[in-house]
């Protein structure tokens, strides 16, 4: 018993003095930057460091050795809350021991992956640094510590993904790109896995004509040649962004060996060190390749990823935006109210995937009670409301939630390909109408008034109904009469036409009507409003609907033989 409790005793002060001398080492003389040294200095220094000291390049006595405690340096500075606790303790607190690694362990250095405590040291040899697999086969090497929260070895965590991509944390749920229903794993993970699945295609130049050439998608790409030292561990950090930002862009590497005229022709070579490039659409619509020249981690690289993702999207003010969405456009057009200040990241996926099919807008909006959120007909945020190209509004999708990136893309996919198909039908319809010589007569809402009915337009028919079968002899009549030289007298101005031809849907805009008639003309079926805005006069007809007595009625307008009244109020779009 004395003999045990003496021997415990030994081992326990041995223990002791070994951690002691642990802590002597100070993290800031190791990598050779002052106490109170930025990140971007700290990362700088590591950077420098560990390119001098890794085993593959250094082979002098020691370097293994410095490189790992280089790397164990690096882990508590990079890390603010170990830095803080260092700071005032000389202890880290559940960093991994702040040595150099152990001689015996195979000839090996120390990694660490912010596993946590207990889980986050792993001993490799000279050579498998390359080939290093942590929990749940996700790759890790030492360039790509400093996260301090989640347990991404490239040093940033879901929070930082989500605040950056997405404005809110898994289980955000009402925010664009919430999570709803989501635990705090990585997209596509499957529970105590590090990351899902990417894998990086092998880019030739079929590939790359075919694929990446302006389809709209970013791609992360790596130019490399089998020879250079290092295209594996860059490939590891291409792929932790890839599976941060999965669904928002494509990787691929070249291998310039096997594909040296698309190298050439791209000006992609490798030199010294493999390269990596980012297809871009930050610049203009058509994409460019532009190089990547930060650091070596995954979280300045995700960065630049995300600044280089398609800028289709136009930023608009809701308050001034039915004045920018008057015109008839042969595309139809989309805009998401979201409480986000900037275009949120799925929204710029989508519209590089879409922008040949789609005018794409994007408005910040405070609250749901928004009067303009309200009079698009939107009760939850966030929202998608679109316009056909004959300028019919449809609300696509409000209180938007998402369970991944990935799969919100695929999902607001699927429902633009589906409004695309319900544009196209519209306008196949009015080429069919035109082909007849029939104008389609468009339908008056509060995004296209300012246009038919504003004060540039001299005078504005508008022919009211409150059924489909009225809408449709109106229309008739209104085609017909559109095409004969009495609309065509212009005003020299301008050169517009003097006058303008619309339809509105009373069962659902009565109000509008109450600003000509107290009662709204609520005993009629149909009527006809000859409208001045510029005067704030009008004439209603409200005889037998034929195309000779309507064709009377606005003849008598435009040559001054009707009389005019002043409107109760002014006419406003509800």
């Amino acid at each position: 018993m004395g003999n045990r409790l003496v021997l415990w005793i030994f081992l326990s002060t041995l223990l002791f003095f070994l951690t002691m001398e642990a802590k002597t080492v100070d993290p800031y003389k190791v990598l050779g930057v002052e106490r109170n040294a930025s990140q971007r200095e700290i990362q700088k220094a590591f950077h420098k460091l560990s390119l001098q000291y890794h085993p593959d390049k250094n082979k002098n006595k020691g370097a293994q050795a410095k490189f790992s405690e280089i790397n164990n340096a690096y882990e508590i500075l990079s890390d603010e809350e170990k830095r803080k606790n260092y700071d005032m303790y000389g202890d880290e607190k559940g960093s991994p021991g702040f040595g150099a690694g152990s001689p015996g362990d195979h000839g090996g250095y120390t990694y660490f992956t912010n596993g946590g405590p207990g889980k986050n040291q792993y001993t490799y040899g000279p050579n498998e640094w390359q080939s290093m697999s942590g929990q749940g086969g996700s790759k890790s090497f030492s360039f790509s510590f400093g996260g301090p929260s989640g347990p991404s070895s490239f040093g940033f965590g879901m929070d930082d993904i989500f605040s950056n991509l997405f404005g809110g944390k898994p289980g955000g749920g009402g925010q664009f790109g919430g999570f709803s229903g989501s635990t705090g794993s990585r997209p596509g993970s499957q529970p105590g896995s590090r990351s899902s699945p990417v894998s990086i295609s092998a880019i030739s130049s079929q590939v790359y004509k075919k694929e990446i050439v302006d389809q709209g998608m970013t791609w992360l790409l790596l130019s490399y040649t089998p020879s250079l030292k290092g295209h594996q561990h860059v490939e590891s950090i291409i792929k932790e962004v890839a599976s941060s930002l999965q669904g928002a862009l494509k990787i691929g590497s070249i291998n310039c060996e096997t594909e040296p005229s698309l190298c050439k022709d791209l000006d992609i070579y490798p030199r010294r060190m493999p390269r990596v490039f980012v297809y871009s659409y930050k610049v203009s619509e058509r994409g460019s390749l532009v190089e990547y020249d930060g650091d070596w981690a995954a979280k300045p690289l995700k960065i630049f990823c995300q600044d280089h993702l398609p800028r289709f999207s136009k930023r608009v003010d809701l308050k001034h935006f039915e004045s920018s969405t008057v015109t008839v456009h042969k595309l139809p057009s989309v805009v998401l109210l979201s409480t986000k200040k900037d275009t949120p990241v799925i929204w710029r996926v989508l519209s590089g995937l879409h922008h040949n099919h789609f005018l794409f807008y994007d408005a910040e909006v405070h609250e749901v009670s928004d009067p303009m959120v309200k009079k698009l007909g939107v009760d939850a945020l966030p929202a998608i409301v679109g316009w056909l190209s004959n300028g019919e509004k449809h609300v696509l999708k409000v209180g938007i939630t998402i369970k991944d990136m990935k799969s919100a893309i695929n999902e607001l996919s699927a429902l633009l390909e589906g409004f695309e198909k319900k544009s196209k039908k519209a306008a196949s319809s009015q080429a069919k109408k035109s082909a007849t010589g029939e104008k389609q007569i468009p339908l008056l809402t509060e995004f296209n008034f300012d246009a038919l009915c504003g004060e540039k337009t001299p005078v504005c028919i508008i022919g009211a109904f409150r059924s489909s079968k009225e809408r449709k002899k109106l229309e008739s009549i209104l085609n017909t009469l559109s095409q004969k030289s009495l609309s065509r007298q212009q005003n020299s101005a301008d050169g517009r036409d003097s006058i303008s031809y619309t339809l509105l849907d009373a069962s659902k805009k009565a109000s509008f009507l109450n600003a000509f008639d107290k009662a709204g003309f609520k005993s009629l079926d149909k009527v006809l409003v000859a409208y001045k805005p510029r005067r704030g006069t009008f004439a209603a007809f409200e005889g037998e609907m034929t195309t000779e007595e309507v064709e009377g009625f606005i003849g008598s307008v435009l040559n001054g033989d009707i009389r005019f009244s002043k409107t109760r109020q002014k006419p406003v779009l509800k």
